[in-house]
Order: C-alpha cells, then sequence, then structure tokens
C-alpha cells in the first residue's frame, strides 16, 4: 500500500517509542487496551486514508459543495458520503470517547494520530464529522439526561450532524457583540433569531438533521460576552421518541466561495425568519462562552493536526516527486557534458528544502500528540500535581500548536510546490489543492493573532506565577538532562542559550505589564508565539535524539560512504533513524539560530507599531 499522505513509521515512533502510548495502559481508564490494539487503529486508519478518504480529495475538490437558491438546500460531492459511511462504520467518531456515551475509549494521543491521517487524507471531508463531534461533546458534557438522549446519541451513530455558530456579519473575533437573540417563552424553550456565517458543515444532504450550538443573547441580558448563552437548535424538531418532527426556521441562505476546502459546505444560516425557531439552553444562563470555550479548545487542537496532516500531505508527495524527478547532472559532475542526469533529491537545495519540511513536520508530530496526551494525564493521573502539571501543559501549549503548525503549514505546503518547480503551481498536481486548503487553518477557530494574544496574556502573564510557563520549562530541563551524555554537546548548548532568552523575554514582558504598558503587549504576542513555538519544536527535537541517536549508532556504526549508502538502501530501519538524527540535527543547528534573531526583535522594543496610526497607511476607506 503506497502511502502519499504520513509517515507511518514516524507515526509509531512518536506514540510508542517517545511517548510511550502503550504504557497509557496502566490507568485503568485504558486498561483494557494492549499496545496491539494501538498499532492496529493506526494501521486501519492508514488504511482507510489511503484507499478510502484519499481518493475523493480531488475529485471532491472540483466538484465542491452546491447550494440551491431554490430549496434552499446544499449538496455535497456524491463521492464523499460513502467515505463518511466507513469513517463511522470503523468507529472512528468515537475513537476517544467515553464507552458509555457509545465510544471506544481509547487515549487521545492515539485519537490525534487518527486524526492526521484523515486531515492527510481530505481534511475537508472529515470535517463534516468533526464539527459533529464538537457539538456532540458538548452536549454529553453539559446537557440534561433528555438532550444526550435526543441529540448526542443520534450525532454519534452519525444518523445526525452537529456544528458550533458563533460568528457573525458585525460580530467575527468580536463573540461579545453578537446581535442573535434569544426569547424565552412560557415553556420554558427559547425563540430564536438572528443571522451566522462561516458555519461549516451548517446545511449538507448526508446527515437526516443537524443539530447546532447556537451562541445568542436572552432578551434584556447585558451586553458583552458576560450575557451570552447557548442553545440547542435542530434543523428538525425532535418528538419525545426521537423521531423528526417540524421544520425549525433554520434556513441556509448561501454558501461561502473559498478560496480551499471546496467541499465543505460552509453555510451562512438564518435563524428564526419567520419567527418560528425554536431553542433549548444548554447548561445555565449566560453561561455560554465558557461552555463554547471547551468545543473551541478542542476545535483548536484539532486545527493544529489538521495543519499537520495537510501538511505532511503535501510533503510526502514532494518527497515522491524529488525521488523520481530527473533534472541535472549532480553537482559534482557540473562541468562534465556526459554526465548522466540525478533525481532532484540529490541537489543540495533541494534536500535543504526536504529536511526544512521533514523537520518542522516531525517536531509538530510530537508535540501535538504530547498535548494531547496531557490531555488524558490532565483527567486520570493519579496524583493531583500530575493532574495539575499536565493541565497546565494543555493550557500553554494549545496556542503554540494550533497558531505554530497552522502558520507553519501554510509553509510548508509552500515549500512542498517550490520542490516541483513549475509543475507545482498547475494544477495537474495536487500541490495547488494542498496550499489551497491551508491558509484557513491559520483563520478559523481564533485567528493565529488571537491565539498569541491569548498565549501571552491569559497562558503566561495572567496565570499565577507563570505556573504554566514553569511547567513547560520543568519538562524542558528534564529533556536537557536527560541528553547529556548522548547527544552532542553544541545542539544542547544552543538550546539552553535559546531558554536563557526566552526567560528573559518573559521577565521583559512581565515588567511591562506591571507597568501597565498593555500596548507593548500585545504588540509583542504574535512575535511571542513565533518564538515559542521555535523553542518548543527545538525541544521535542532534542528530546527524539535522546532516543534517535541511540538507534541509530546501533543498526549504522561507524559505517560511512558507499558502504554507509548501501546499507541505508537495503535496511529501513536503519534509513529510518538515521533520517530522524538528520533531521533533528538540521532544526536545531539551521533553523533554531534564527531564534535569536526574533529574540533580539522583541528585547528591542521597537514602538512604531503603537505609533502608527490611520492616517499612516494608504488607502482611503471604503464605502
Amino acid at each position: 500500500m503506497l502511502n502519499p499522505l504520513v509517515d507511518t513509521r514516524d507515526v509509531k515512533f512518536v506514540l510508542f517509542e517517545l511517548l510511550e502510548a502503550q504504557k497509557m495502559t496502566e490507568y485503568s481508564a485504558f486498561a483494557d487496551f494492549d499496545l496491539d490494539t494501538f498499532e492496529a487503529t493506526i494501521d486501519l486508519a492508514e488504511q482507510m486514508a489511503v484507499e478510502v478518504f484519499y481518493p475523493t480529495a480531488e475529485e471532491g475538490d472540483k466538484i465542491g459543495a452546491k447550494w440551491d437558491p431554490v430549496t434552499k438546500e446544499v449538496k455535497i460531492p456524491e463521492i464523499f458520503k460513502p467515505a463518511l459511511d466507513k469513517f463511522y462504520e470503523a468507529g472512528f467518531m468515537g475513537l476517544t470517547d467515553s464507552p458509555e456515551h457509545g465510544g471506544t475509549g481509547m487515549p487521545n494521543m492515539v485519537g490525534a494520530a487518527v486524526n492526521e491521517y484523515v486531515c492527510a487524507a481530505n481534511y475537508s471531508l472529515g470535517m463534516y464529522p468533526g464539527l459533529s463531534h464538537g457539538a456532540m461533546e458538548l452536549i454529553y458534557a453539559f446537557g440534561t439526561e433528555e438532550q444526550k438522549k435526543l441529540y448526542a446519541d443520534k450525532i454519534m451513530t452519525g444518523e445526525w450532524g452537529g456544528t458550533m455558530c458563533l460568528t457573525e456579519p458585525d460580530a467575527g473575533s468580536d463573540v461579545g457583540n453578537l446581535k442573535t437573540k434569544a426569547v424565552k417563552q412560557p415553556d420554558g424553550t427559547y425563540k430564536i433569531q438572528g443571522q451566522k456565517i462561516f458555519i461549516s458543515s451548517g446545511e449538507n444532504d448526508y446527515y437526516k438533521n443537524m443539530i447546532h450550538p447556537v451562541l445568542a443573547r436572552i432578551e434584556g441580558d447585558p451586553k458583552g460576552t458576560k450575557g451570552i448563552s447557548i442553545f440547542i437548535v435542530p434543523k428538525y424538531r425532535v418528538n419525545p421518541d426521537g423521531s423528526l418532527g417540524e421544520f425549525n426556521d433554520v434556513v441556509c441562505t448561501g454558501i461561502e466561495h473559498k478560496m480551499g476546502i471546496h467541499g465543505q459546505g460552509t453555510s451562512q444560516l438564518a435563524f428564526g425568519d419567520n419567527g418560528n425557531c425554536i431553542g433549548y439552553l444548554l447548561g445555565e444562563e449566560r453561561q455560554g462562552m465558557k461552555i463554547m470555550f471547551k468545543m473551541m479548545n478542542y476545535a483548536r487542537n484539532g486545527v493544529a493536526v489538521q495543519g499537520q496532516g495537510n501538511a505532511s500531505a503535501a510533503y510526502m508527495h514532494a518527497v515522491t516527486y524529488a525521488k523520481n524527478r530527473y533534472q541535472g547532472s549532480d553537482v559534482t559532475q557540473m562541468l562534465n557534458p556526459d554526465a548522466p542526469l540525478v533525481t532532484i533529491s540529490k541537489h543540495p537545495d533541494v534536500k535543504r528544502m526536504l529536511l526544512w519540511m521533514k523537520s518542522h513536520l516531525e517536531g509538530q508530530r510530537i508535540l501535538c500528540y504530547y498535548l494531547y496526551k496531557n490531555i488524558d494525564l490532565a483527567n486520570i493521573a493519579p496524583d493531583e500535581t500530575a493532574r495539575k502539571e499536565a493541565q497546565a501543559l494543555v493550557e500553554i501549549l494549545t496556542p503554540i500548536c494550533k497558531a505554530g503548525c497552522t502558520d507553519k503549514g501554510v509553509e510548508i505546503t509552500s515549500m512542498a510546490m517550490q520542490t516541483y518547480g513549475g509543475y507545482g503551481y498547475c494544477r495537474d498536481y495536487p500541490i495547488v489543492r494542498y496550499m489551497c486548503d491551508s491558509k484557513i487553518l491559520a483563520i478559523w477557530e481564533g485567528t493565529n493573532g488571537i491565539q498569541s494574544m491569548d498565549l501571552t496574556m491569559r497562558k503566561i502573564l495572567m496565570n499565577k506565577d507563570q505556573y504554566n510557563y514553569k511547567v513547560m520549562r520543568k519538562r524542558m530541563d528534564d529533556t536537557i538532562a536527560a541528553a547529556k551524555g548522548i547527544v552532542e554537546d553544541k545542539y544542547i548548548e544552543i538550546f539552553l542559550d535559546g531558554l536563557k532568552e526566552l526567560d528573559e523575554i518573559i521577565e521583559m514582558l512581565k515588567k511591562h505589564m506591571a507597568e501597565g504598558k498593555f500596548l507593548h503587549l500585545f504588540m509583542h504576542a504574535t512575535p511571542l508565539q513565533e518564538a515559542m513555538y521555535m523553542v518548543a519544536i527545538a525541544w521535542c527535537h532534542l528530546w527524539s535524539l535522546t532516543k534517535t541517536l541511540p538507534k541509530m549508532k546501533e543498526l549504522v556504526g561507524d559505517t560511512k560512504g558507499a558502504d554507509r549508502d548501501k546499507l541505508l538502501a537495503e535496511n529501513d530501519e536503519a534509513a529510518f533513524y538515521t533520517g530522524k538524527v538528520l533531521a533533528s540535527q538540521f532544526y536545531i543547528g539551521s533553523e533554531f539560530p534564527k531564534f535569536f534573531g526574533r529574540a533580539k526583535a522583541i528585547k528591542w522594543n521597537e514602538t512604531a507599531t503603537i505609533k502608527a496610526t490611520d492616517p499612516v497607511f494608504t488607502g482611503a476607506p471604503l464605502e
């Protein structure tokens, strides 16, 4: 089975050699599983991704989702539907959910690996169950027993779908400015009226009913986010016996015409235009943002994996192309007119591009899976301190993963296109699709600027005693200690220098905070996030080297030159560990030094951003 999507050997290295997922079975929550089950799950995900999901990607993108202005219905590509059927039949929907809700109950990091395959194969398709899962999770977490039975159970089976309805035409990232209102009725239900836009999977012809968690303000409640509640609003009302009732005045008024993810029905929804849309309160009044943030954090972690998966597929295609595209002679023979052609993978600059992509993706894979591991540990670790530290890691790594993996995902797909040369810019090859699909990931579920502000303010400076940051630094110090005597000193020393710089930046920002220089803090938010991403990826590579260097030495030894080349060509494991070592050394030695320039720029504290006002920018306001 040719896998052009995800490096399965690396997935298993991260899960089982580095993060030791098999040890999660020592906890009672996962005691029914074993290593063989986890590996079989990964193998099934790979098979489904390659044989079922991936073949739908190109055709689905060309066909796209279609909105009918007469019926107000959205038809998704027909090729998606059998693949969605198989997704649910395989049990992937509830892979990490509690068995009492009909799930399998596997560790979240195994689920993250499965999701990487789905996202690499066709994340436009994977969003239909992905959004549904988020809605289901909210109802299971905050709904009444009746709501769980009526709505969530059928979302789990795939009979019904779900969404997340936050964004409005005049209230994008400023959710507190929403206009959608809820009017309480004598029977305890609410009449909902308003508009939502950019609603992924909002309308489609796959699910028999759509269950919309909708943010709205109950009439009379205060302005801003504190006055927001959340409601379950089905497309069709549900009878007490679970059967479908009458239409609930939820109308799709159009779909967005987007740069990418054309197979995804990104909808504009009108609630209650005819005054007949009924919503059911989820949780308590005025707790809407608190409840929705559970789904948002789940979604932000998922978007990090989407960025990782989409970029992984672009890289894997670029590698295949580079290994098969003959052009030019070896640079050592460039003056020899009779020199044979070589594949472009032999050219130093192409090797640099491939190593650049490989090093980022392998570092991100560790970081994302580690984040998901801590999601589990925050709930099941028997020691209170361990649970608290795991939660601290989840909090600080979420914005780093979401923003870092998606920003870098755009760059990786661009680098993959560069590897192809002119052919990459043509739709004959799939790189155009990967690049077009990549950009939205840096925008939705909280733009990466919002992630940066969240990281700077909530997750570091406003976090008591910077506990989140200190826990992350503690883990990094543990890695440094483990690396000594295994990894060359120069790779450890540059990382130590980087941590010293980062500590100094945090202290500078704390001083700005104490002095009330909030514009300085927000000015530095994105540069800080970008710098911390680099530190986090360097950390992951240093951690990886503690495992890969001994294995490479065991398999390759002192073999050099032609003998080494022959060994690597004949021994897949020797080639794998050698490639891992080189990617880590490349990142720490070639990419991480750029961190120091970023650190210097932050510490320089240039205030041009603060001084810039509307008149300094060219262009008149649009009417």
